[in-house]
């Protein structure tokens, strides 16, 4: 499945125009390389997901899920939050 396909599915991100443009912008990494909208996830992969106040990275756990769990195709490994620099 695309990368900003799974992100949409899965609810990380709402929309997949918004998935897309993140990728585009280099705020999502895939192993800890930027990826492209087109990369094919697959189960093990770890996706980070950057902005400028948090970071989050989640393992990639189903490629598919029943409507409504879609918190089950993911496992959130680390969540943090930036601190603001004065």
């Amino acid at each position: 499945m695309r990368l900003d396909k799974f992100l949409k599915v899965s609810r990380l991100i709402k929309r997949r125009p918004v998935a897309q443009l993140a990728c585009r912008s280099e705020r999502v990494l895939v192993n800890g390389h930027v990826a492209k909208p087109a990369y094919q996830v697959k189960v093990g992969d770890l996706i980070t997901l950057r902005s400028p106040e948090w970071e989050m990275t989640v393992e990639v756990l189903a490629l598919t899920a029943p409507r409504g769990e879609e918190e089950s195709m993911y496992r959130v490994v680390k969540l943090e939050r930036k601190e603001e620099e004065w």
